[in-house]
């Protein structure tokens, strides 16, 4: 009897529906593959060199400090020195007057952001497109709030000149754009700096994206994670500021990619009451609120930010210029062993045409592994460096269309890069030997 009744409970399905396709999730697999096979690990997107001082000087005055309810609960919705800087940095950069307490709301990294994002908008049934290639989360947070993703790709329109192809050349076609707007479209995700190619959308290129947004009555969820990483004199401009959008957009950010310790998970997510309010109901009833003393240390290093906007001893101007040197030195590297580097308008991340190496790799027949997958896999274990593949940011219906790219961070210490560039130097004389 007791045996019978044991089985009854275990025979009853557990999983919620809306889990169902999501439990896959790529980072578990290569974080594995390159904590147990790499000697240099290019593939994760966190820097491996120090944060900068003022942030940890910040931490280090909030626990000396004798205000002690820093160790407590503060406000659910974003402590109010981080909101209030926060709201006044915004205001700055989007032109117009924020209120902190109604128009930021403070989560545990942007990724929460986009969680809330997804949770408090959108409904069962309803469409939300998404760039390709994108962000992996995004397509799975779709689905775990009951929604349909509807994918539109960026398409590479290669230089006719055999100059090193650029971020930029991946474009969308407005037309292929315009036909994913239905009746059903509740939001488009809109990645810039993007996530894993480095481009940064032109104005014209948000300018589409915008008016089809207006004319649709669509919403817009902007990850703007990036926003500070963009090289090469580019500018990031905030699809918010542009007309029509404040009022539809929620502008997701990280304190994690700003202030370079992706540890932190403190994120924020800026817009309107009206799309807000819904945001904060999910918050409060999923992680209440963030670490208090992280968010006191951030407010402070944004405080000093303010003050020093627009100079050249700003963080804001300092660590792009940085990493745009990093990023020029992992381009030689590649380039010098036919690994072709797509170049970066921004962010952590290059993209490097790996189709000259096919022959290193052994061929699995019958496989429906994507190539790219199988050739990081085989990378990380025998050449000891850890990478991406591309198709990782596709959707499964898409894989298969982009499979001859890898993605590699440059957000690292020059004693990485370099070893890493010495991987690919043996490499390159293994195969010419």
């Amino acid at each position: 009897f007791l045996s019978h009744c044991l089985q009854a409970k275990m025979s009853r399905p557990v999983q919620a529906r809306r889990l169902k396709g999501v439990e896959k999730n790529i980072w578990v697999e290569f974080v594995k593959l390159a904590a147990t096979y790499s000697k240099v690990n290019l593939g994760q997107g966190f820097p491996d060199f120090p944060a900068p001082d003022f942030l940890t000087e910040a931490l280090m005055r909030a626990l000396a400090r004798e205000n002690h309810m820093l160790h407590q609960y503060t406000r659910a919705f974003g402590h109010p020195p981080l909101v209030k800087v926060l709201a006044q940095l915004f205001e700055k950069l989007l032109g117009r007057e924020l209120d902190p307490m109604t128009n930021v709301v403070v989560t545990v990294g942007a990724y929460q952001a986009l969680f809330c994002c997804f949770q408090a908008l959108v409904d069962e049934g309803d469409e939300v497109i998404i760039i390709e290639p994108f962000f992996d989360c995004y397509e799975s947070m779709v689905k775990m709030a009951g929604g349909t993703p509807v994918f539109v790709p960026l398409r590479p329109n290669p230089p006719k000149d055999g100059k090193l192809m650029s971020s930029a050349d991946w474009q969308l076609d407005p037309a292929e754009l315009a036909s994913k707007f239905s009746q059903r479209t509740k939001a488009i995700v809109l990645n810039s700096p993007n996530n894993p190619l480095g481009k940064v959308f032109s104005r014209g290129e948000l300018g589409l994206i915008a008016e089809l947004c207006v004319k649709h009555d669509v919403l817009c969820i902007s990850d703007e994670v990036y926003e500070w990483l963009v090289y090469d004199g580019k500018q990031h401009i905030r699809i918010a500021s542009l007309e029509g959008m404040w009022d539809r957009t929620v502008v997701v950010g990280s304190a994690g990619k700003t202030f370079s310790a992706t540890g932190w998970k403190v994120g924020w997510a800026v817009g309107p009451d009206r799309l807000l309010q819904h945001l904060r109901t999910v918050h409060q009833n999923s992680v209440y609120h963030c670490a208090t003393i992280a968010q006191d240390a951030v407010a402070q290093s944004f405080q000093r930010e303010l003050m020093l906007y627009g100079k050249p001893e700003s963080y804001f101007i300092q660590m792009p210029k940085e990493l745009q040197q990093k990023r020029d030195w992992l381009v030689q590297s590649l380039d010098g062993v036919g690994m072709k580097p797509i170049i970066p308008e921004g962010t952590y991340f290059l993209v490097a045409d790996i189709s000259q190496f096919k022959s290193d790799v052994p061929d699995v027949p019958n496989s429906d592994e994507p190539y790219d997958s199988r050739f990081a896999k085989w990378m990380v274990k025998n050449k000891g460096l850890a990478a991406i593949p591309l198709s990782t940011f596709y959707s499964e219906a898409h894989k298969n269309n982009y499979t001859n790219f890898i993605r590699f961070c440059f957000a690292k210490e020059e004693a990485t890069l370099k070893a890493a560039s010495d991987i690919l130097q043996k490499w390159k004389q293994e195969k010419t030997s």
